[in-house]
Formats: structure tokens, sequence, C-alpha cells
């Protein structure tokens, strides 16, 4: 559903009746009609063409910024969990000091240094969002690496590269695609709130937030101009969250650790056990790895 949402919201701009920008001063603030399905706003542009143009400026902004952090926080999170030390340290300790303040006030704290704009909203938000990412993955690797197909694979022979994709990574996933869907919307309010309060996307560019900042002095003769991009983040957010919770519960990430880690195990010494042939004689053990012959060894 979020899918297939997102591909929509991308596509919205193609469907649209009039240019978002073009001003019409004979048709400020008119009501719906044949033209102008949703109206017009107060110095005349169509408001279905911005709401729709705004959509594509959203999802693109929202998307494009957490796949980013998403990469970053992989790298970060996976390098401080299984290096540890003072790699650990500096890495959560930078965490640390971002996350203790509140993500609007640090988000309107960085562009008010910055200056106003898109481009600068993206850079604030993007320094809140690694280190969400960062700590998230740091603790779930940290889990992960506890679990006895790790130590398991590590005495096989496998080297950190393999443990990380073939191991940590596929336990990832399913909690971090959660996540991530989660996190679209919780974005997309930041952007929205940031232009809101002229902070963000900057007139007259299409963008929900900034829709109803300009929509503000005309909430008692024309809320309209309020509701429809209000309606629009309403229906994204509330979409994001739901495809969230209804891919948690189809993923049941809570078993997904123990499950996939056991199973690549178990067939991979499966295959091992029943594809070699063993020479035991004279006291010589060959055709065998380390672990095979640290067993044989105990049991005898």
């Amino acid at each position: 559903m979020m899918i297939f949402l997102l591909v929509l919201l991308m596509l919205a701009p193609a469907f649209a009746p009039h240019d978002p920008l073009k001003t019409n001063l004979d048709a400020v603030l008119q009501e719906p009609n044949q033209q102008f399905p949703l109206g017009t706003d107060h110095v005349g542009r169509c408001l279905l063409s911005r709401i729709l143009h705004g959509a594509w400026i959203t999802v693109f902004s929202s998307l494009s910024l957490l796949t980013t952090m998403l990469v970053t926080g992989l790298i970060l999170g996976i390098t401080a969990s299984y290096c540890g030390g003072i790699v650990d340290q500096i890495i959560m300790r930078i965490s640390d000091t971002v996350l203790a303040f509140p993500d609007i006030v640090f988000a309107i704290a960085v562009v008010g240094m910055l200056g106003p704009g898109l481009r600068n909203t993206l850079v604030a938000l993007s320094i809140i969002w690694w280190t969400r990412y960062a700590r998230l993955i740091r603790t779930l690797t940290a889990r992960i690496l506890s679990r006895d197909f790790i130590e398991a694979g590590i005495m096989t022979g496998a080297n950190p590269l393999k443990i990380v994709s073939h191991y940590i990574l596929p336990n990832l996933i399913p909690i971090l695609t959660v996540q991530f869907v989660i996190d679209i919307g919780s974005v997309m309010l930041l952007i929205a709130g940031l232009s809101f309060i002229g902070l963000g996307v900057q007139a007259p560019l299409p963008e929900w937030g900034n829709m109803l900042n300009e929509g503000r002095p005309y909430i008692q003769t024309s809320p309209r101009l309020l509701f429809y991009p209000g309606m629009a983040i309403f229906f994204v957010v509330m979409v994001s969250n739901i495809t969230g919770d209804l891919l948690r519960d189809k993923m049941d990430p809570g078993n997904a650790s123990d499950l996939i880690g056991c199973n690549m195990y178990r067939k991979k010494t499966k295959r091992q056990f029943h594809t070699r042939k063993y020479i035991v004689g004279g006291g010589e053990l060959r055709n065998m790895n380390q672990l095979e012959k640290r067993k044989l060894m105990e049991t005898d």
C-alpha cells in the first residue's frame, strides 16, 4: 500500500491541470469550479496543481534523505558494534549529543544558522536521522553478534565481511524496513513543520507545509487553503504509520534473528558434513577444518 502511494505521489505532477507557479490575479480565491477543481489561492494559482507538485517535492525529499541516512547509519552502526572500543565510544557519544535535543528544536537551530531553504532543511534533518539509525543498528548488531550462530560462523572460518553480509544484514532488514516506512511520515511532518514556520521550503515552491503557511491569513474566509494541504499531510502520515505496523506484524522481527541465523548455519553445516569424506587412521586427520578436528578430538 505504501509503495503504491509513493509511486502515485511521485507521478502526481503529471496529472496537474495547470502550472503550479503561474499566477492569475483575475482568479484570486475562486471557489472550486470546472477549471480549478479545488479552487485557487490568494494569487490565483491552481490549488490542485500545487498540491500535486507539492507531493513530489515532499516525497522525493523524504525518500532521498532517509535512504542516504539509512546507508550512513548502517555503516556507522555496524562499525561501532563490530569494532567496539574507542570507535564505538566516539560514534555513540556524538549520537547521544545530537539526540539530547528535541528534533524540531535542533532542526530550527541548524536551519536558523544556515538560512531557510529546502537544502538547509535536509542538512538539518540529516544530522538528526543518521544518529537514530546508527544507534538502532548498533544495538541490533550487538544483539546479533551474541548469538551462537555467529560464533559458529567465525569458527568455520567466515571473515568479517561474510559475517556482515550473510548473518548481520539479513537479520537487520526486517526491522529497518519497518523503521524506514514509519520514518517517511515523521520526516514529512518535520519538513512541513519547518516550512510552515518559514524556515523550510520557500515561496513560491508548492510544498504542503509552505501552502499551510500561505493560507493562514485566509483561514476565516477560505479555509480550504489549509484544509486540502493539511489533509494531504494527514493521509500520507497515516498510511506510513499503518503500513509500518502491518509490516511489523507480518515480518515478526522478534524471531527473525534466531530463524535466519540458525537456518543458514544448519544448512551450511549439513552440507559440509554430508559432502565431505573423512579419513581417520594412524592418528592422522585429513580433509577437515579446525572446528571438525576439535570436535573429533574432544570425542576421543
